[in-house]
């Protein structure tokens, strides 16, 4: 596709974007029919709606029956002891987890993957003076660096549906709240389905997520609508089949530990 096209399409969808922001109705014709619906869901509520309903809050798995450990065929990412799985960066090994440091870089893995099952624990710090909303343990995990499953202290901590933990940033709230309270540490399994993208750069099959949260399915095979980065939901853009893995770094103290991934075949 010329240049000139792919800036065309990039404008028609974010003029879709804000229509639905307004509350028009989303002209969903670049769609396959068969995903219509889906991808209505997701436009119906603004990007961070306040009003929109939070997720139900519901018992956590005990931890004892939880996944522990990696099955065949994973590949370790972070088992304790050093991060050379990883580009270099600020962060920093504290016990048998890494931590943010607040302010600077995001952790990047040093191999690019595609569709993939990844594992990992996260933790946030307890205490008298926690701060609210998206400033309490905020971070994320950014699959090829623009799928976001959000990482955040919602424990008892209000702030807008889609931007809690669990949720596929700004497009999916998590179906129920099994967050343990701060301190304790949390559980992710989540299934990543990659885009795909035919030779000219146009959209073949969409991003899928699923995402088990402490032990509870709280995604299940979710249309990505395109990379999650806020203020605005935007369209997909064609890239490479396979790219780092990225934890982030939002000015928060989160740490994480067991970190495995099996690559999966499209």
């Amino acid at each position: 596709m010329p240049p000139i096209c792919r800036f065309l399409a990039a404008l028609v969808f974010t003029s879709l974007f804000h229509a639905s922001a307004r509350g028009a109705e989303p002209d969903l014709s670049a769609w396959p029919e068969t995903l219509r619906e889906e991808v209505a869901g997701i436009l119906r509520w603004p990007f961070n709606d306040r009003t929109r309903p939070l997720p139900l809050v519901v018992a956590p798995l005990p931890a004892d029956q939880l996944v522990s450990t990696p099955p065949p065929g994973a590949i370790t990412l972070f088992n304790g002891k050093d991060l050379s799985a990883w580009q270099p960066s600020s962060w920093r090994i504290v016990g048998d987890a890494v931590e943010i440091t607040p302010g600077k870089d995001y952790l990047v893995t040093r191999d690019s993957f595609g569709s993939c099952r990844l594992h990992l624990e996260w933790w946030t710090p307890p205490g008298p003076d926690l701060k609210n909303g998206q400033n309490r343990g905020n971070s994320g995990i950014f699959f090829m660096g623009q799928y976001e499953v959000q990482v955040l202290d919602s424990y008892q901590n209000i702030t807008y549906a889609d931007g809690q933990a669990g949720a596929v940033y700004g497009q999916h709230p998590p179906g129920v709240n099994p967050a343990r309270p701060p301190g304790e540490w949390q559980s992710y399994d989540i299934e990543f389905i990659r885009p795909v993208f035919d030779a000219d750069g146009r959209l073949v099959r969409p991003a899928r997520l699923t995402v088990d949260f402490n032990g509870v399915r709280v995604q299940d095979r979710v249309l990505v609508f395109g990379p999650t980065n806020p203020p605005a939901r935007r369209p997909y853009r064609a890239h490479a089949v396979a790219l780092p893995l990225q934890l982030q770094n939002h000015r928060e103290v989160v740490r994480f530990r067991n970190i495995w991934i099996v690559p999966l075949a499209d």
